[in-house]
């Protein structure tokens, strides 16, 4: 905060026009203010102010007011103190808190002159050596700083029972263990080699060394992956049940409006910041900020809800140097956002319940089975146990339960889903949560049976996850196999390349073509390995990209006009025809998107890419 203290023989001024989108209110009658032996502190706020930076800037002003003895102190909001200031709503809170401690302490009469108001002035300073000071008071941090909020934690069994984490029985369940070592006593397994980093730089997910830490690259497999998840995501989104509307938006949001301001106080720390001119402006780290503004430009009925707004956010996260990881934590990601909009809490809660099941549906699509973090308010604990007790039910499992005091957050229930990985450590990878507040402060509407307008209850989602930790969580299950002795192996949907089709000589090139073209036709990923080199080469490099399925065609194949296929998953070798083998890859792709290759059909045509195969 930045204060310009003059002690003035008069000082008049009257407000003239506004300012800023939403001003302060002008008491009824408001004109010209005319004072006397006036103390006038010109005050700026800046980012980071807040309540402990007005108790200091009192401090500050009364020290001067007991040395000059003015006989009323005008507190007049002025931004041409500072460069870095602060958006009009924090400025008007604080100017308003430190109106309030002044009045409470000074024995001097106080006066705020109205925020947010373009006003002419007139000044008359005294001319002593104290009637012209400037200050700046100052405090640590700045908007998003991590808050420390108390959590009280419990095992939540299925029965409904609450027991102590330190206390409770985990024989049955070493993967809770793991969760609550980590989450409740801050321990963690020191890990080792994580295989997944491996795995990602094999599909093409590496850092780009000329951005930021924590900002990756993706080569053309990468892409294909990426691709595959995003057109997955959506198609989820939309098994839901309720309509659903795709939509787009930018990623940098003012933090001078309101609404976007204390949602970036309620996220925490980890904010990405952008300064241009005078204004702040933060990346988003989810859609949120971005469909919120958009809905409530939506005009909205009862009968509308529940339905889902959907993007693929690019999402930013300041995450420490020292915390990013391949595919799991980065500072720039995407995320599958799914938010949706219910006409009160108890729709919500049921809605919540089929994404619950969606969620957990798609890890087990995997193999994966969810350790669950459920973070609630003690109001809601108190008021709706039956219905928090339905959702632990349905995990079948029991969960590690952090309470937390109600009106912290926007939220009431916000439910972590994590894996151990390989390295048997706790990775969250799903999440939904129920939102009471930002329908409020973003002021969404809809309109009631009778025509009276409310905010809705909105539910955040992203039932994969996010895009990369999806992924981590795929090849994370094969380092796990890998780790048992098994072939480790990616779905057939999700493969950059599905089948590759490996002639033994150059007279079979055409051939193998001619399989390739009617197979991409049927909209897999196919490719042909025309390359000079050794049959058993080409089979290796295969091997070393994971592909689903390896074709050989020579003589015997074209003869009798058959595939010789190699397939990863089981080992197997088996000679079928094409329309068999066009099934196999239908029916290991039923109900995942067709997303097209990046790469050319030969690969003669292809460079070799910088990132390990």
């Amino acid at each position: 905060m930045k204060l310009l203290l003059i002690h003035s023989r008069t000082f008049q001024y009257t407000p003239i026009e506004p300012a800023v989108k939403e001003p302060e209110p002008l008491p009824e009658g408001a004109g010209e203010e005319r004072f006397e032996n006036a103390l006038v502190v010109f005050t700026t706020v800046e980012n980071g102010d807040d309540s402990s930076v007005a108790e200091r800037a009192r401090d500050e002003i009364l020290g001067v007011a007991e040395q000059v003895k003015p006989s009323v102190i005008v507190l007049y909001p002025y931004a041409h103190l500072s460069s870095d200031l602060a958006p009009p709503s924090v400025a008007m809170s604080v100017l308003e808190d430190l109106g309030a401690k002044l009045s409470a302490t000074s024995k001097i009469p106080v006066h705020k002159a109205p925020f947010g108001w373009y006003k002419s002035f007139r000044i008359e300073c005294l001319g002593h050596p104290l009637s012209e000071l400037s200050k700046t008071v100052r405090k640590t941090g700045s908007v998003g700083q991590k808050r420390v909020v108390e959590k009280k934690f419990y095992i939540m069994t299925p029965d409904g029972s609450l027991h102590d984490p330190a206390s409770f029985d985990y024989s049955n369940y070493p993967e809770l263990k793991i969760l609550v070592d980590k989450e409740v006593f801050g321990r963690e397994l020191e890990g080792g080699e994580n295989r997944v980093n491996d795995y990602c730089r094999k599909f093409g997910f590496e850092w780009e060394p000329m951005s930021d830490h924590g900002h990756m690259r993706y080569g053309p497999h990468g892409v294909v992956m990426m691709e595959s998840v995003f057109r997955y995501s959506w198609k989820v989104a939309n098994e839901l049940g309720i309509p659903v509307f795709k939509v787009m938006g930018t990623n940098m949001f003012n933090l001078k409006e309101r609404p976007v301001y204390e949602h970036a106080e309620l996220f925490g720390d980890r904010l990405y910041e952008v300064g241009l001119d005078e204004d702040r402006f933060v990346l988003r780290y989810a859609a949120c900020h971005q469909q919120f503004a958009m809905l409530r430009d939506w005009v909205i009925s009862y009968s509308h809800l529940p339905f889902g707004a959907f993007e693929v956010a690019d999402s930013y996260r300041l995450e420490q140097r020292g915390e990013v990881a391949l595919c799991f934590r980065l500072r720039k990601f995407y995320m599958p956002d799914l938010h949706i909009f219910n006409k009160n809490l108890e729709e919500a809660v049921r809605v919540s319940r089929i994404v619950q099941e969606k969620i957990l549906e798609e890890a087990g699509k995997l193999g994966r089975k969810y350790v669950a973090l459920y973070n609630v308010t003690s109001d809601f604990l108190e008021n709706h146990r039956q219905e928090l007790l339905e959702f632990v039910r349905r995990e079948n499992y029991p969960v590690l339960l952090a309470v937390i005091p109600g009106g912290i957050y926007y939220w009431v229930l916000n439910v972590e889903y994590h894996i151990i990985d390989n390295l048997k450590r706790p990775r969250e990878i799903a999440t939904f949560q129920i939102d009471v507040g930002n329908g409020r402060r973003f002021n969404i509407t809809f309109v009631d049976e009778k025509g009276e307008k409310h905010h809705p209850v909105i539910i955040h989602t992203a039932i994969l996850g996010g895009v990369e930790r999806y992924i981590y969580m795929i090849l994370d299950t094969a380092a796990i196999a890998e780790a048992n002795g098994q072939t480790p192996y990616i779905p057939t949907w999700i493969s950059p390349v599905q089948a590759r089709i490996i002639p033994v000589s150059k007279e079979y090139v055409e051939h193998a073509l001619k399989i390739a073209v009617e197979l991409q036709n049927q909209g897999f990923r196919v490719d042909v390995d025309d390359r000079d080199e050794t049959l058993g080469k080409k089979i290796r490099d295969a091997g070393r990209e994971w592909i689903p399925y390896i074709v050989v065609v020579g003589e015997r194949e074209v003869k009798t006009n058959t595939l010789n296929v190699r397939i990863r998953r089981s080992n197997d070798q088996k000679a079928m025809s094409l329309e068999e083998f066009a099934r196999i890859l239908r029916e290991e792709t039923r109900g995942y998107p067709l997303v097209e290759s990046t790469m050319p059909l030969r690969l003669s045509q292809r460079p070799l890419f910088s990132y390990k195969q």
